[in-house]
C-alpha cells in the first residue's frame, strides 16, 4: 500500500513540474493544393521567422499534408515551394497549440489571369520599408523577397488600413551633404482601397536646417495600370559654391504604368528638377527629364526597351528622397545636373532557383560628376570657388564634360543552400579618368584634363539571413579600374558600389514571439578605400579622388 502512495505521489510531482522544465509547445499542419485542388506531394514548407529567416523546413506527404511540431508560440510566416509553381508565403501566422495553414500553388500564367480580379484590401502586408511602386495592388499579391524569387503572398486578414510608423537614428560620415547625425521618420498609410501615401522627414539635430523630406501618393487602376506621384526636397545649409552657401533642392516624380493585355506593360512619365544655390549669382538650375519602357513577358523571361534621361540618384531604395534627385555639381561658376540620353534593349529570366539577365545600350551623358575629398592649405574658400563643397564632410563636387558610350550589362544570380544567394556581374563602357599630371596644378588645370576612358567592371555579392540570430546581411565587391572616378554604365539598375562594402541588419526583440524590438543597422562602403586618386594642388592643398569615398552608416531603427 505503502508503495502504491509513494509511486502516486512521485507520478503527480513529475507531471506538476513539467512546466516548470519545458516551455508550452504548439505545431502548424496544414495541407498544399495547386489551384484545381489537387495535393502535391513532396512539396517543400519552410517555417519562417517575422523577419522571413528559416526556423525549419518539412516535405509534404502522399496526401500534400506535413506537420512541424515542437514549436514556441508565436507570430511565424509560412512558405510552400515546389516545381513549375510560383512559391506561396503565408504571413503573419499566429501559432499557440494546433494551427492550421493550408496553402495553394500557382502557376505564373494562373497569377497573371487572376491578378486584376480581386481588389487588395488595406490589411495587406507590404515590403520591409522598400516602398515598392507595385503594378498590381490585389489580394493575393505578387511580391519579390530581397535577394529572392516572386511569390505569392496570401493574407486572410480582411484588416482595415493600418497606418505603420518608423523611426531611424543614425550617424553618418564620409558621404556628400549626409555626414553627422541624422534623424529619419516615415509614414506608410493606405487611406483606401488601391491608394497608398508615403512620408518621409529627415533632418540634422547638429546643423542648421539640414533637411530632407518627401511625399508620395500612388492610385492603382486595376487593370489599366497605376500612377504615382512624388515630391522630394533637400536642404543643405553647408554646401558651399560659387560664392553663395546653402543648396536646395527640388523633385517632382510623376508616372503611368500602363498594360495591354496579359503580356505587354509600359510606364511613362518625367521629372521636374529644380536647384539653387543661395546667394550665387544666376544659381538656379531647373530640368524636364523624361523617361519611358515597354517590357512584354513570356512566361518567366521578360524582354525591354527602356528610354531615361536622369541618372539615377545616390538614394539605396524608394524610401529615401535621394533616390528621387539627381546629383548637382558645378562647372565654371553654374549649378549643373548630372543628366543625359539612356537607351537599352535587354532580355531577364528568373525562376526560384536563379536569374539571368542582358542587356545592351547607348548613353550620351551630360556633366558627368566629379566627387573629391579635399585637405585645402588656404581655406574653404579655394574649393567653393571651383566646385560645390561641403563643410561637414569635406567632399566636394564638380562637373566634367560629357561624353558619349556604349556596352553591355550582364548578370547571373544562383540561390545557394541555406537560403543564401550569390550574384555575378559584368558590365563594359566608358568611365571618366583623372590625368595623372606631372608637377603640382591647379583645381581647373585638373578638371580640364579628366576625359573619358574605355574600361570593364566586374561584381561579385552574396547575401543571406543567419539561422538563430536573423542577422540580415549583404556583402559586396566590385572592381574596375583604380583610374576611373564615374560609374562604367552609371544606369545599371542593380549596380553595386564600388569595391568592397558591407550592410548588416540585425533585429533585437524585446519578446519572445519578436513581435516587438528594433533593429540595428551597419552600412559600409567601400570599406578598404580603394580606388583613391591624390593630386596636389599649386598651393600644397591635397585631393582625393575616388568614384565612392569610404562612408559608414550606423544606427538603429524602430518600427511602430
Amino acid at each position: 500500500m505503502c508503495i502504491r502512495h509513494i509511486a502516486g505521489f512521485a507520478a503527480v510531482i513529475v507531471l506538476g513540474a513539467g512546466p516548470l522544465f519545458g516551455a508550452p509547445t504548439a505545431s502548424v499542419s496544414g495541407q498544399v493544393r495547386d489551384s484545381s485542388g489537387v495535393p502535391q506531394i513532396g512539396a517543400e514548407v519552410e517555417l519562417l521567422r517575422p523577419d522571413l529567416s528559416v526556423v525549419t523546413s518539412v516535405y509534404t506527404n502522399d496526401e500534400g499534408r506535413f506537420v512541424i511540431s515542437s514549436l514556441l508560440p508565436g507570430r511565424y510566416a509560412v512558405k510552400a515551394m515546389s516545381p513549375s509553381f510560383l512559391p506561396s508565403l503565408r504571413e503573419d501566422v499566429r501559432v499557440r497549440g494546433v494551427t492550421v495553414v493550408n496553402l495553394t500553388l500557382n502557376t505564373l500564367y494562373e497569377v497573371i489571369q487572376w491578378l486584376p480580379a480581386d481588389p487588395r484590401t488595406g490589411g495587406d502586408q507590404k515590403d520591409d520599408w522598400a516602398w515598392t511602386l507595385r503594378s498590381a495592388a490585389n489580394r493575393p499579391l505578387l511580391r519579390w523577397l530581397e535577394d529572392g524569387p516572386l511569390v505569392v503572398v496570401s493574407d486572410g486578414s480582411g484588416g482595415q488600413p493600418k497606418l505603420k510608423a518608423r523611426l531611424i537614428a543614425t550617424g553618418e560620415t564620409g558621404t556628400f551633404g549626409e555626414s553627422g547625425e541624422r534623424i529619419s521618420t516615415s509614414l506608410e498609410d493606405s487611406p483606401a482601397k488601391g491608394r497608398e501615401l508615403l512620408a518621409r522627414v529627415d533632418f540634422a539635430p547638429g546643423s542648421d536646417g539640414s533637411m530632407e523630406s518627401m511625399l508620395g501618393f500612388r492610385q492603382d487602376l486595376g487593370f489599366a495600370g497605376s500612377v504615382q506621384s512624388v515630391a522630394a526636397v533637400t536642404m543643405d545649409p553647408e554646401v558651399e559654391g560659387g560664392g553663395g552657401q546653402g543648396l536646395d533642392e527640388a523633385a517632382i516624380h510623376s508616372e503611368e504604368t500602363m498594360r495591354f493585355g496579359d503580356a505587354i506593360e509600359a510606364e511613362a512619365g518625367a521629372n521636374l528638377i529644380w536647384g539653387r544655390m543661395n546667394g550665387m549669382p544666376a544659381g538656379a538650375v531647373s530640368a524636364m527629364l523624361p523617361f519611358a519602357a515597354v517590357a512584354r513577358r513570356d512566361g518567366n523571361s521578360t524582354f525591354h526597351y527602356q528610354l531615361t534621361t536622369m541618372v539615377p540618384g545616390s538614394g539605396s531604395d524608394e524610401s529615401e528622397v535621394r533616390f528621387f534627385q539627381p546629383t548637382l555639381a558645378e562647372r565654371g561658376g553654374r549649378l549643373s545636373i548630372e543628366s543625359g540620353v539612356h537607351q537599352e534593349i535587354g532580355w531577364e529570366r528568373r525562376t526560384d532557383a536563379s536569374s539571368v539577365s542582358m542587356a545592351v545600350y547607348a548613353d550620351n551623358i551630360e556633366n558627368p560628376v566629379i566627387e573629391a575629398l579635399g585637405h585645402f592649405a588656404a581655406g574653404d574658400s579655394l574649393a567653393s570657388s571651383a566646385a560645390l563643397f561641403d563643410q561637414s564632410s569635406d567632399l566636394l563636387r564638380v562637373a566634367g564634360l560629357g561624353y558619349s558610350t556604349a556596352g553591355v550589362e550582364a548578370s547571373l544570380g544562383h540561390r545557394l543552400p541555406g537560403g543564401n544567394f550569390v550574384r555575378v556581374s559584368y558590365a563594359s563602357g566608358s568611365a571618366m579618368v583623372v590625368p595623372a599630371l606631372p608637377q603640382p596644378s591647379t583645381m581647373s588645370q585638373i578638371i580640364a584634363g579628366v576625359h573619358p576612358h574605355r574600361a570593364q567592371t566586374y561584381a561579385i555579392t552574396l547575401s543571406g539571413t543567419l539561422d538563430g540570430t536573423g542577422t540580415r546581411w549583404r556583402a559586396s565587391y566590385r572592381w574596375q579600374p583604380d583610374e576611373t572616378v564615374t560609374a562604367v554604365a552609371p544606369y545599371e539598375a542593380m549596380a553595386e558600389s564600388p569595391f568592397l562594402n558591407l550592410l548588416v541588419r540585425q533585429p533585437i526583440h524585446l519578446t519572445r514571439d519578436g513581435s516587438g524590438g528594433f533593429e540595428a543597422l551597419l552600412d559600409v562602403r567601400n570599406l578598404l578605400a580603394q580606388g583613391y586618386s591624390p593630386y596636389i594642388l599649386s598651393d600644397g592643398s591635397l585631393l582625393i579622388f575616388a568614384q565612392d569615398q569610404r562612408s559608414v552608416r550606423a544606427g538603429l531603427a524602430f518600427t511602430f
